[in-house]
């Protein structure tokens, strides 16, 4: 059944109506309705606020390295140690590394720009600091409810944004309600700010319908995978950040990686592949899994022959990042709503982080949404937003780094090259853009042009397989649902992707959802595990043809990252 059947047969769904929904309980969308709320008390004004998470709880979906510059949650909170947030590990260190095969080149410390330094910033679990503010929106009266999936986008006759529909629970996999069918609901708002994060399901919609990318370069993403390890102390650093670049990428692959020793004897291990790579042999998975292999990575990880503790993986996942910047932002507001965090594309990747900016732009949205609400005022553009915004340290930040992507499609020794002068010698302030022309998808070239990757078979002690790493992000789909992961055309996987691109979803994927098996008669078929699925959205941004579309699933279902 279509969703308009469902509803003629069950309808109308239950609405709820609120001054301000929030989709997305991330730190942007957290820190919007602490503000809302901050906002009201201050002047003993009531917002009504709810925030839809569709994790099973907030914190549950959250990954990143991360180190967190506190900027923003000093303003948000000016006492928050006192309050006991989670950031115990201030950094002590940090080394950026150029690595060939065998040896890694560190640069000296006085040579890296302010962009690159991480004096005055934390080594944190991004979803710990997550749990803890959801607790601080609900302590000042937020509405939260975790599990409940943002599924449509609601419009008035005038077409402006006036709330969301959540999914319907209960529906089989052939698209029937269930024995234990229960219809979605609506909450209805007279602002919605859209907080869901990179490629967002619903902030995609917004973003097509309302044109608000005209004028905009192509948005660039990335594909950032995580481990988690806990280390012999001899070899833990506490407060150490370091970066590498180079090997194992080549110098025309844009990648990176990060490695961050948390307390407890913990090291966050990640890698980064830019999703504009044009080898569709290259499998970003197996990149990061050989990149643990190199001597200054492993060093971390072995040394059992030296009386050493067996170093342990606790924890495995994977998130597509927004990476283009100042020059990709889309406008941020259209009738009834925001778009807020990398749903719009915050992300300062000259200094890895997103976290301080997706709370600031929240906390900007908040303060127009307030204004607005309180002024009388519904499902208008709340102007106020951009306007504070390019008057924000948030906009000179990104404005600095403008170029800082778009330098790597010249290679990884002019980008190196030209990023060093721009922000080290010119301190950010370059005197023209650099701009970009094609989205990431595009980048991709025929299989024929392009020469296979052979990567070695996984160990089972440093290296590992996709299965088993998927196994320990505790991914958790009801099984007899639809599949969340939809083709436009059935057809297109074999007869263009495998056959011109030698099938680049199986690579791609880091959690083995896409496989090409034979049918009976020796064809060839596209299965899609989605099961496997840990809500990367890289399928969306890198599959060639763009038949691949990323739809949300029963509310609660994805990874449960624990300690991320």
């Amino acid at each position: 059944m279509t969703n308009q059947e469902i509803l003629t047969q069950f309808g109308p769904r239950e609405a709820m109506e609120y001054d301000v929904v929030v989709v997305g309980g991330g730190p942007g969308g957290l820190s919007s309705a602490i503000r809302l709320k901050q906002l009201a008390a201050a002047s003993g004004k009531e917002v009504s606020v709810v925030v839809l998470e569709k994790g099973a709880e907030p914190g549950a979906h959250i990954l990143s390295g991360a180190v967190l510059d506190p900027i923003a949650l000093n303003e948000l909170f000016p006492d928050w140690k006192a309050m006991g947030a989670p950031l115990n590990q201030p950094v002590t260190d940090e080394a950026m590394m150029f690595l060939s095969e065998t040896t890694g080149y560190r640069t000296p410390n006085f040579l890296l720009p302010k962009c690159s330094q991480n004096h005055g910033n934390y080594i944190i679990s991004l979803g710990a600091l997550t749990r803890w503010l959801a607790t601080q929106a609900e302590n000042l009266g937020v509405e939260i409810f975790p599990g409940f999936t943002a599924a449509e986008v609601l419009y008035t006759d005038t077409v402006a944004v006036k709330g969301v529909a959540t999914g319907n629970l209960g529906v089989n996999k052939e698209g029937e309600p269930g024995e234990n069918f229960q219809i979605g609901m609506e909450l209805l708002a007279r602002y919605t700010i859209f907080a869901e994060g990179s490629r967002g399901h619903l902030g995609r919609q917004l973003i097509a319908k309302y044109k608000l990318d005209d004028g905009c370069d192509p948005q660039a993403y990335g594909l950032g995978i995580k481990e988690l390890w806990e280390i012999d102390p001899a070899r833990h650093e506490p407060g150490l950040v370091v970066h590498t670049a180079g090997w194992p990428m080549n110098d025309s692959t844009y990648g990176g990686s990060f490695l961050y020793h948390m307390e407890d004897n913990k090291i966050a291990l990640g890698f980064i592949t830019g999703l504009n790579y044009s080898n569709p042999y290259l499998s970003p998975f197996e990149e990061f899994q050989r990149w643990k292999t190199h001597p200054n990575i492993r060093y971390y990880l072995e040394g059992e022959d030296k009386g050493l503790k067996p170093a342990k993986r606790l924890a495995y996942g994977a998130r597509a990042i927004t990476a283009g910047g100042l020059m990709s932002l889309p406008k941020t507001v259209f009738p009834g709503g925001a778009l807020i965090g990398c749903d719009a594309g915050f992300l300062n990747v000259s200094r890895i982080k997103g976290s301080h900016t997706a709370m600031k732009s929240g906390m900007l949205a908040a303060e127009a949404a307030y204004e607005a609400v309180t002024s009388g005022r519904s499902h208008d553009e709340l102007s106020a937003y951009p306007q504070a915004l390019e008057k924000s340290w948030l906009y000179t930040e990104l404005n600095k780094s403008r170029n800082f992507k778009a330098w790597f499609k010249y290679g990884l020794m002019v980008g190196t090259a030209m990023n060093g002068f721009e922000q080290f010698g010119l301190k950010g302030n370059m005197p023209w853009t650099i701009r970009r022309d094609k989205p990431d998808h595009a980048y991709l070239k025929p299989a024929a042009q392009c020469k296979p990757i052979d990567y070695p078979k996984p160990d089972g002690k440093l290296t590992f397989d996709r299965l088993s790493s998927v196994f320990i992000s505790n991914v958790n789909h009801e099984e007899n649902q639809p599949a969340h992961l939809t083709l436009r055309d059935t057809g297109v996987p074999v007869a263009i992707n495998l056959k011109e691109y030698a099938g680049p979803e199986a690579r791609y994927c880091p959690a083995g959802v896409y496989e090409f098996v034979k049918n009976d008669d020796g064809s060839d078929r596209l299965q899609i595990n989605a099961s496997n699925c840990v809500h990367c959205k890289t399928c969306d941004i890198k599959d060639p043809t763009q038949n691949i579309v990323w739809v949300t699933p029963e509310g609660g279902g994805g990874p449960n990252y624990a300690g991320m």
